[in-house]
């Protein structure tokens, strides 16, 4: 594989959010370990989805990637530049080229700015268009998400939820990016509505030349669109594979189970299927086990499991997974 199809390289990324003590003196007594050693890579024009229970980390890593969160550790290497070396005017210029659509579209969008200001703001920001220019582009991203682009003096409470996340989407696109972080774009929305999105997500990547990283729980959803798929657990990568070969043939204990409670619409499939329940509470992400942060909870769990963290390695063509009894 030529490096030069790799657009974005995450090496050893933690984010943790330090825990205070003390009202007037404040003193660090612990640390939430959102994002705890994450290695992974998206290829120039592919769809990674990331996955995992709610909690898990996936939000935090996207927003980590774009630098909104500065990480504790790490490298972010996008086409080989460490954006976590990167501050001020340069980060700006690198931030045109990298984008995110958020999950609530009820809050992302400023209520006390029109749609026209809202896509237009970016497009200003980064010296790309103004006045006339910039109301026509605007005009021209509103007709691309599928809105009327007479629609730029209404102000978001107007919208429904859809037309608000296509807003959102308009705006990602403002500045011409590369890269999108879609953080549960569809989580919120109703489910006629979501696969409206899906699907203008899908067009708008066949049309731009767009690389998504994908956030969702929805492991339906994350098998229709993505090429590879990423699974969380407490803060850590537990398994990366092509979206057929980890559907197919899971090889770790989390997502066996996960896969497990995805209901198949043939009743002699289901039927015949072994359900895995997966006993106990995910543990706190300020004090994570030992060892494997999954062995609190895993059916196939050994001794060793507690005592030392399995590594992440190849297993097979592109089949990445941390366990030890793989």
């Amino acid at each position: 594989m030529s490096i030069n199809e790799i657009l974005l390289e995450v090496k050893g990324l933690k984010m943790h959010f330090p825990l205070t003590q003390g009202i007037i003196i404040q003193r660090q007594v612990g640390a939430v370990k959102a994002v705890d050693g994450l290695n992974f890579f998206i290829r120039r024009g592919e769809t990674l989805g990331l996955v995992g229970e709610s909690g898990c980390g996936k939000s935090t890593t996207g927003r980590a990637i774009l630098q909104l969160y500065r990480p504790t550790a790490g490298q972010v290497l996008f086409e080989g530049q460490d954006l976590c070396k990167m501050a001020g005017e340069r980060l700006r210029q690198m931030r045109r080229r990298m984008q995110m659509i958020f999950q609530d579209p009820y809050a992302s969008l400023n209520p006390r700015m029109t749609v026209g200001n809202i896509i237009g703001e970016p497009m200003e920001i980064h010296n790309l268009a103004k006045g006339k220019e910039k109301q026509e582009k605007v005009q021209e991203l509103l007709r691309v998400v599928g809105l009327n682009p007479y629609f730029s003096n209404r102000y978001p409470h107007e919208f429904s939820g859809g037309q608000r996340q296509r807003i959102g989407v308009a705006r990602a696109l403002a500045v011409q990016p590369e890269f999108i972080v879609c953080d549960e774009p569809i989580s919120a929305l109703d489910v006629s509505i979501q696969a409206q999105i899906i699907n203008l997500l899908e067009e708008l990547q066949a049309e731009f030349h767009l690389t998504y990283l994908f956030i969702a729980h929805d492991l339906s959803v994350v098998r229709h669109l993505s090429d590879r798929v990423a699974v969380m657990y407490l803060g850590k990568i537990v398994e990366i594979a092509t979206r057929d070969d980890l559907y197919r043939t899971p090889l770790h204990p989390y997502i066996k189970a996960l896969l497990s409670a995805v209901p198949i619409p043939d009743p002699t499939v289901e039927a015949r299927r072994e359900r895995i329940i997966l006993v106990g509470d995910v543990p706190s992400p300020v004090n994570p086990p030992s060892g494997c942060n999954f062995h609190t909870r895993c059916p196939i769990a050994i001794p060793l499991c507690s005592e030392q963290e399995p590594a992440f390695v190849d297993k097979g063509v592109d089949h990445w997974a941390a366990c030890h009894r793989v």
